[in-house]
This record gives C-alpha cells, sequence and structure tokens, in this order.
C-alpha cells in the first residue's frame, strides 16, 4: 500500500515480474490454493482471482464486516472466513448442485 494505492504484483519462482492489478481493496488475508487465489479485505469483501492473469474469477462477496483470516478446506470444496465480530463463514465452492 502506497499513497493509498493497493496492488497486487505476481513474478514468477525466479523472480521475473510477470505482471500486476491495481485493487480496491485493503487486503488483510490472502490464501493460494491451486490455480486461485483468494483474499479477504478490511473492507468486507472477498475475492478469488486467477493466479497467472490476476484477473476476477467470480464477482466479489460481500461480508459487510471486515475480513480478518481466510482458509481453504483440503478438499477445495469449501472457504473459511473469519469476520472481525468473531463469526466464522463458510462459502461453498463450485456449481450449486456440487454444493
Amino acid at each position: 500500500s502506497i499513497q493509498d494505492k493497493n496492488a497486487l504484483h505476481l513474478y514468477s519462482v525466479n523472480g521475473k515480474y510477470l505482471g500486476s492489478e491495481t485493487l480496491k481493496e485493503e487486503v488483510s488475508d490472502m490464501c493460494v490454493t491451486g490455480e486461485y487465489i483468494v483474499m479477504g479485505s478490511l473492507q468486507g469483501f472477498l475475492s478469488i482471482r486467477d493466479l497467472y492473469s490476476l484477473s476476477l474469477s467470480v464477482s466479489p462477496l460481500a461480508m459487510r464486516l471486515p475480513i480478518h483470516c481466510i482458509s481453504v478446506t483440503k478438499e477445495y470444496s469449501h472457504i473459511l472466513v473469519g469476520l472481525e465480530d468473531g463469526k466464522l463463514i463458510i462459502v461453498g465452492v463450485g456449481k450449486p448442485a456440487e454444493v
């Protein structure tokens, strides 16, 4: 975060710069799972981005409270979101029939 601007930068394992994406929210936690980056913000949004293009995979989900932590289950079936007020939100991943 530099002068109220937040960005996500992508580098290869060798340190080569691959790209970046400007963010509107302040990231509070993130988790890399498979080919996706799952991010939570202090503004209360849960975002899922493609690991290689950094573009949003789905529209951000509003949690209405700041997100403090994120975890993804071992089977990648659910996202666990810890909110500022102590609540744990469980978000199903996949198509409605799969969830």
